[in-house]
């Protein structure tokens, strides 16, 4: 019987990389319920694009275990508009972290992709064994290569030099400490922004953009930080792993979700000359549950949370 794979985090130095950041920040609260010591650096001290000053890093304060949630993330306007950025900075970040962790001796590397890196026509719900299968979507190409790239990266390393680096691929993701910015939010924090500042400004209608029925699987930021914590313990491959609820809900849909729990009765116009993206993402997390993880918080229970934390920020 083959024996089942453990990695302990007690007593190991961790680093989280982009720490700041929405998932960064929750994987950081997730981590202090660990026995670690946690490392951390800010964007201002080391810029992560640059090769040279992230391997002194590591090689200076020898993390044992690295999560890479350190990325450049955007909605779909900011995605198509900066392909060239998104992709370069990406590749930067991710590739200068895996590669100086490789030759630096870190024990556990935990990197956190996306679900955008599968082909935008796939078979629903997604698995992992539909990667680069077909073309990606358009509207955020630059970014779904850039994972990929970090993805067979460490999947290379760890066929290659028996380096324990693992690939958890999110579902789109929601929370404390969201992007509310119009021009460069996800969808979530646009329609959470539209909607709330409609209801305080009295405003009747607002403009949601594409069609309204492109479906959308989210996944409560909290959530994905308990579940790269308990694959860094308890998985080990060279193949990613899906994250996510495997429940989608359209956007229209949401866009009312959110109206009820804010007590808004307006009307949105549908905005069709824009983009919606691929019309079903939904990922399939058989792996994952096989393992024994699921997802804890409803997306009724997150959309609260996520709009009371709105709420407070707009007051400031």
């Amino acid at each position: 019987m083959k024996k089942k794979y453990r990695f302990s985090l007690n007593n190991k130095k961790v680093w989280v990389a982009g720490h700041t950041g929405m998932v960064g920040s929750a994987i950081l609260k997730r981590l202090s319920r660990e026995k670690c010591k946690i490392l951390t650096i800010g964007q201002s001290y080391l810029d992560l694009t640059n090769q040279t000053k992230t391997e002194n890093w590591i090689k200076r304060n020898k993390p044992d275990v690295v999560f890479i949630a350190a990325a450049r993330v955007g909605g779909i306007l900011a995605n198509s508009n900066n392909q060239s950025e998104f992709l370069y900075d990406n590749l930067m970040i991710q590739n200068n972290i895996i590669k100086a962790s490789a030759d630096n001796n870190v024990k556990k590397l935990i990197f956190l992709g996306s679900s955008c890196i599968y082909p935008k026509i796939s078979s629903q719900p997604i698995d992992e064994k539909q990667l680069m299968r077909g073309p990606l979507e358009d509207t955020n190409e630059g970014y779904a290569l850039a994972k990929i790239a970090g993805l067979k990266l460490c999947s290379y390393l760890y066929k290659e030099k028996k380096k324990d680096f693992i690939s958890l691929m999110p579902t789109n993701l929601y929370g404390p400490g969201d992007n509310y910015d119009l021009q460069s939010s996800h969808v979530m924090g646009a329609l959470i922004n539209k909607i709330v500042n409609a209801k305080i400004n009295n405003r009747d209608e607002i403009e949601i953009w594409g069609t309204g029925i492109a479906r959308r699987e989210f996944l409560h930021v909290k959530d994905v930080a308990d579940a790269a914590c308990f694959l860094a313990k308890n998985y080990s491959s060279a193949e990613p792993i899906n994250i996510g609820t495997s429940k989608d809900i359209s956007i229209i849909e949401l866009a009312n979700a959110i109206a009820k729990i804010v007590k808004w009765k307006g009307k949105f116009n549908l905005n069709r000359k824009m983009p919606d993206g691929m019309l079903l993402k939904r990922l399939n997390i058989k792996k994952l549950k096989k393992l024994g993880w699921k997802p804890k918080v409803t997306l009724d229970m997150g959309l609260k949370r996520t709009i009371k934390e709105f709420v407070k920020i707009n007051k400031k």
